[in-house]
């Protein structure tokens, strides 16, 4: 039997002639409304993922569309496209039965819609948090994001709270609680947050002073949590940022704004400048903490994004 150091080198050895492969089809997938913030575009990719995946069958059409949605209008679907008309709510939901979208998806889009259509930017945000609270429980309910996971980071209550025992003279009740906070938690939340943190290990008091102290930090380990969840949190907290430009006084809040044309280089500068000055506010703070306590407690953002391409 011949192996490849038998074979006589001296043979002319013609190439046997190889077929083209056959061309495959390309596999076109339908599109997630969970991956898009921009429910005309969704529409737009949705439609063409028809035609394309439809031309076995009838055709599909704007026609094929408004059937389906119950409209009386052949081409409502491709005024909608291009922004030419908006959606109401009751259009949504004939939108999302012409979609083939199950409750917890028309909820979604439905919730995508106004917060696309949303003139004013406190609506907007509020229909922000919303659809990214629709998308982590969907998430979560696939299986895609552990409850582990959920629960291991801690919302923005208990943030809040886990902060309070740097202030003078704090009861951990909710009815005391709420004299300082102001209404953003109910006492049935609080009580569960602070039953959480408690329970959890991270508050704890100490059994000869009373007094409570930080246990241990709040996250063990970031590297753990999804991506996803980070961002909620940082979401409800800038949030919060958003709400004390109409609750507090000028004088208990700096708030400002600043719209640069930046180079590359310069860009990163500032990044690195801006935590750089994080680090050193909040390694300045939390030595001072361990001696004195804090009269009032503030909540500290930052932002720092392109807005052109």
């Amino acid at each position: 039997m011949e192996t490849m150091e038998t074979v006589n080198p001296a043979v002319n050895l013609k190439p046997a002639r190889v077929s083209a492969p056959a061309t495959e089809p390309l596999l076109i997938l339908i599109p997630q409304l969970s991956a898009y913030l921009d429910y005309r575009l969704y529409l737009k990719d949705y439609y063409e993922y028809r035609v394309k995946t439809d031309k076995g069958r009838r055709p599909y059409s704007y026609a094929v569309f408004s059937a389906a949605a119950d409209i009386k209008s052949p081409s409502y679907l491709k005024l909608i496209i291009e922004g030419k008309r908006n959606l109401s709510l009751d259009m949504a939901e004939k939108f999302a039965r012409a979609l083939q979208f199950n409750k917890q998806e028309t909820e979604e889009f439905v919730k995508l819609v106004l917060f696309s259509q949303a003139q004013d930017a406190v609506e907007r945000n509020r229909h922000f948090v919303d659809l990214v609270n629709i998308r982590l429980l969907k998430k979560m309910q696939k299986g895609e994001i552990a409850k582990e996971s959920w629960e291991k980071l801690p919302n923005w209550l208990s943030w809040i709270l886990y902060s309070l025992v740097d202030l003078k003279d704090i009861k951990y009740e909710p009815k005391a609680l709420i004299k300082i906070l102001g209404p953003i938690a109910t006492e049935e939340q609080l009580a569960q947050a602070i039953s959480n943190l408690f329970s959890t290990g991270i508050l704890r008091q100490n059994e000869v002073t009373g007094e409570i102290i930080k246990a241990r930090e709040l996250i063990s380990n970031s590297q753990d949590v999804p991506v996803e969840l980070v961002r909620k949190l940082q979401m409800d907290l800038l949030y919060l940022g958003l709400e004390s430009l109409f609750k507090e006084n000028p004088v208990d809040r700096e708030v400002g704004a600043l719209t640069l044309a930046l180079t590359e280089e310069e860009f990163n500068q500032i990044k690195f400048e801006i935590r750089q000055l994080k680090k050193r506010i909040a390694k300045d703070i939390v030595a001072k903490r361990v001696s004195t306590r804090g009269d009032r407690l503030y909540q500290f953002n930052l932002q720092f994004f392109p807005i052109s391409k």
